[in-house]
């Protein structure tokens, strides 16, 4: 069944409109729409649904809205603060609520804070394909992971993306050096995954 729009009339938001009652008003590619499941508005022409169904071109994702890789990098840096900061503190909690040994809180802290990087796997895939289609430190740089025509990517894409990072490790960190050359600023997993990493707008 297809969504329902609010649409941008004048600078006013009305609706919401079906698909027929939106024909009916001559829908433009570029008028601003909404559908009670996205957060912001977008152009109608960035939505797959309205492009199928009155011929509007893809959205064209320009070089200036790639996310840079120091934007990328500190995003990263950012999110692994955030993580091991967490699992820190369950750390903490577990070991000082729970175990009252000595030798055995420091063998159950290291373990703790040794998952970190398996829950750092799965806050990525959570985090990427979810409606804001990125981590907390890619939100605070204001930049989100797409597919590779700009569209929110799904959780199987979200898994492929982060397991093909091991490729990115793999070759001495250069799968992530080929950001730097090459024009849509991916890393050797995005271009595995087929996702770029973007500017929240597209134009």
């Amino acid at each position: 069944m297809s969504q329902s729009y609010i649409l941008v009339i004048n600078g006013k938001p009305e609706g919401p409109f079906t698909i027929p009652e939106l024909k009916a008003r001559g829908i433009k590619p570029g008028d601003f729409v909404k559908t009670d499941d996205m957060v912001d508005y977008k152009e109608a022409h960035e939505i797959a649904e309205l492009r199928e169904l009155f011929g509007f071109a893809r959205p064209k994702l320009l070089m200036q809205y790639y996310g840079s890789f120091d934007q990328r990098w500190l995003a990263s840096a950012l999110d692994w603060f955030i993580l091991f900061g967490v699992f820190v503190l369950l750390a903490a909690i577990a070991v000082f609520l729970f175990i009252t040994d000595k030798q055995e809180r420091i063998y159950a802290s290291i373990g703790i804070v040794a998952f970190t990087p398996i829950g750092k796997f799965i806050y990525n895939v959570v985090m990427e394909s979810s409606v804001k289609q990125a981590t907390y430190g890619k939100q605070m740089l204001k930049i989100k992971v797409v597919d590779m025509d700009g569209n929110r990517i799904t959780v199987a894409k979200a898994i492929g993306r982060n397991l093909a990072k091991i490729f990115s490790v793999l070759t001495f960190f250069i799968g992530y050096l080929i950001a730097f050359f090459n024009k849509q600023q991916q890393c050797l997993h995005d271009m595995i995954a087929g996702t770029l990493v973007i500017k929240e707008r597209l134009v």
